[in-house]
């Protein structure tokens, strides 16, 4: 696959980037090459180093770090002997960057044609307004967005995730660029819009011969764009190979850990995490990195870091850093059953949810949904951006101003104005934010935190409330040195097992939980369904949002899909999932990402 590329665009040799203050590694020792048209994955969990090595290939070290060793030659050129006036001209125009999050990365003051018009004036001067006019055209006719003079004259915050995400791709292949480096552009999107993202990618980079960097957390996702893929674990390379090798024989023990980690959409497998942390660059020890995590590990791995070396008796080139490469195995994955918690209908709901009907301002949003849950069951709530998920679950936690209908828990009618409930009520079922990072106050220590929610919700003395902070600490399997941090202090992954804590203290019988594990690495993502899933088993009930199909297969008993404000089909997840009646349904689970099914361009070649 990788010989039918053209000239190479990108050669990185010997990059090391270092902390100024310490000298320590962030990474280490990073070599490889890109040719046109090439799609490259880049992969590893939170810490491995990838955002570094993306920014380093940009010129850019952030604060508190810089570029000590190594050449990036793009096209011949190495960008790392350009003064900053040079390298400013090779940004933008030979390398592009595709920012995850296209609400910041879109300036909120310009209009959409503005974006367009002023990146061909300052890089195409030469340019008269007609071209520069005809060539906004054209992108935007390839990310499949209208030029007309209405569209162009709106603003960031008129246009859907997935328009903003096209616009910051419109930018990126405007001026042809040689390199474009893309951060996670589709974390926040649901899987058709993603689907919809990654095809135009694809489509573009063989159109233009622009080599590109994908960076993700998730394999399904790079399985669908990639052609090779690079894992990088503690800031080096652990394992470099085309796609195919990649995911049908890894041979480094971290690769296999994370496909092991990651839930799919078409068979309910075992979720096994990851156990343990990557060290932080100064905290790594002399041997491997992953020693201390790794089933294969001997005294060699926790003396001696492993080369990177290339395997032989393979087609295309394939590198591993592992002392034990011959002894990992082909993957293989372990199918699990899932026992549907019966709805009796002799049995009361725990909760019920009843007719509910909800506004944004004029603009209807839920029509009529209805539906129960019982104790200890998971409903997943799934639809695109905009079906009318989380305006649901806003309205059962009454955080939404603009609601009829009814809701209720435990026999008892809940107001759906959430200050009107009692504190008995509210501590009954707890909302867990996507973010979890703006839902912690970041002045306060998770001590704090987690301290005051008991004593708001509890007539407790200081040492029974000690108690239960120290109690629900261990359940989500946190340190409890983990109360003298603050929010900045902690990883995205401890930051929302922290968010279930604060939930969990209240002692709720009904957890919602709003694209919980979105945003986290598939190992983090497997631990925390783990969690849930033992919290189920303890009798808590969960209302489950997300876009990602995988999770719904992993942790649901039931799946409600939703299309603009309607329950078009509900019913148990293996037989929604397996055998979906309503066309929008089987449309959304085409586009799912899985291990199983093959690739987006693959599909579509």
């Amino acid at each position: 696959m990788a010989n039918t590329f053209k000239n190479t665009v990108l050669s990185v040799s010997d990059l090391t980037v270092a902390l100024v203050n310490t000298g320590n590694h962030v990474v280490s020792d990073i070599a490889f090459s890109l040719r046109e048209g090439e799609v490259l994955g880049l992969v590893g969990e939170s810490g491995s180093g990838k955002t570094t090595l993306s920014s380093a290939l940009l010129g850019y070290a952030r604060h508190g770090a810089k570029i000590i060793q190594g050449m990036i030659e793009l096209d011949g050129e190495d960008i790392l002997s350009l003064d900053d006036h040079a390298l400013r001209q090779v940004r933008g125009y030979k390398i592009s960057h595709v920012a995850q999050d296209p609400g910041t990365a879109l300036n909120p003051a310009l209009s959409i044609g503005q974006h367009l018009l002023e990146l061909l004036e300052v890089h195409q001067s030469q340019l008269s307004n007609s071209e520069r006019q005809q060539k906004v055209a054209k992108i935007l006719d390839e990310v499949g967005l209208p030029h007309d003079d209405v569209f162009l004259k709106r603003y960031p915050h008129q246009l859907s995730g997935g328009q903003q995400q096209r616009i910051l791709l419109a930018l990126a292949f405007l001026l042809q660029p040689r390199l474009i480096i893309l951060d996670e552009p589709t974390t926040a999107l649901d899987v058709t819009t993603q689907t919809l993202v990654l095809n135009i990618i694809r489509k573009l980079c063989r159109e233009y011969n622009v080599a590109a960097i994908y960076v993700s957390h998730d394999l399904t996702v790079v399985k669908d764009i990639a052609d090779r893929v690079i894992v990088l674990y503690s800031g080096r390379i652990a394992e470099d190979a085309v796609l195919t090798q990649l995911f049908e024989t890894p041979k480094h023990p971290y690769t296999q850990g994370l496909l092991n980690a990651i839930p799919d959409v078409v068979i309910r497998k075992y979720l096994s995490p990851i156990e343990g942390h990557a060290p932080s660059p100064n905290d790594r020890p002399s041997g491997c990195a992953f020693a201390a995590r790794c089933t294969f590990a001997t005294d060699i791995c926790r003396q001696r870091q492993p080369d990177l070396i290339q395997l032989k008796d393979e087609f295309d080139p394939h590198f591993v850093a592992c002392h034990h490469s011959d002894d990992v195995g082909v993957i293989t994955f372990k199918e699990v059953d899932h026992h549907v918690i019966e709805l009796e209908t002799n049995k009361q709901a725990l909760l019920k949810v009843e007719h509910i009907n909800a506004w944004y301002g004029q603009q209807q949003a839920l029509f009529d949904v209805s539906f129960q849950l019982q104790r200890g069951e998971c409903l997943a709530l799934v639809g695109e951006s905009g079906s009318g998920k989380t305006t649901l679950s806003r309205v059962i936690a009454g955080l939404n101003e603009n609601a009829e209908g009814q809701v209720v828990l435990a026999d008892e009618v809940l107001s759906l104005q959430g200050q009107q409930r009692s504190l008995q009520q509210r501590h009954k079922l707890q909302y867990i934010f996507q973010n979890p990072y703006k839902a912690l106050n970041p002045a306060h220590t998770i001590g704090q935190t987690l301290t005051k929610v008991v004593q708001h919700f509890f007539a407790l003395s200081k040492q029974e409330a000690a108690e239960q902070v120290v109690r629900v600490l261990k359940q989500v399997s946190l340190p409890l040195q983990v109360q003298e941090l603050y929010p900045r202090d902690l990883s995205g992954g401890e930051r929302q097992r922290v968010a279930i804590a604060r939930a969990l203290l209240c002692q709720p019988d009904v957890l919602i939980c709003d694209e919980i594990t979105s945003a986290l690495d598939v190992s983090v993502q497997a631990s925390i369904l783990k969690l849930l899933q033992q919290l189920q088993q303890q009798g808590v009930t969960l209302l489950f949002v997300t876009h990602n199909l995988g999770v719904v297969r992993a942790i649901a008993d039931r799946v409600a899909v939703l299309k603009h404000g309607h329950i078009v089909e509900y019913g148990e997840t293996d037989q929604v999932l397996s055998h979906p009646q309503h066309g929008y349904t089987k449309t959304l689970l085409s586009h799912a990402p899985s291990l199983f099914k093959s690739n987006v361009h693959d599909a579509c070649a």
